[in-house]
């Protein structure tokens, strides 16, 4: 995987997610993609799977207004987001299903955890993650 930044846009799963999402008009990719990581039981989390999710779950967390900041590799998900923000309401289980998810994203057998923990900057990933479901909670 591709990896510049330790956000959920900073790898080339995230992007390869957010342009599919722009083909779509409703929550049903996100939805699709928590349900995924959820699904995956208690075994390995793979990393692609992990990636995806988080940008998902910023998706919910822009349409609530609690969006982190807007870059370069956030801008699909958020010209997205600002064509339907409006209209969008975030369902409370879909919230319940994301917060789920990143406790799956950052638990122990998450590949992607394992991932950033043999690297120099697991802590600001972690944070970076910690920040993510705390606006989506706030």
């Amino acid at each position: 995987m591709g990896t510049w930044a330790v956000d959920a846009f900073g790898n080339d799963y995230a992007q390869d997610w957010a342009e599919d999402l722009a083909q779509v008009s409703n929550l049903e990719a996100v939805e699709s993609t928590l349900d995924v990581v959820l699904q995956a039981g208690s075994g390995e989390l793979a990393a692609p799977f992990a990636a995806e999710a988080l940008v998902a779950v910023e998706v919910l967390a822009r349409l609530q207004g609690k969006g982190g900041p807007q870059t370069d590799d956030s801008r699909a998900v958020d010209e997205w987001v600002a064509a339907r923000k409006a209209k969008a309401r975030v369902r409370t289980d879909l919230a319940q299903k994301a917060l789920q998810v990143l406790d799956k994203v950052l638990a122990p057998g998450s590949e992607l955890r394992e991932l950033w923990e043999d690297s120099e900057h697991y802590a600001e990933w972690s944070a970076s993650v910690a920040d993510l479901r705390g606006r989506l909670q706030a």
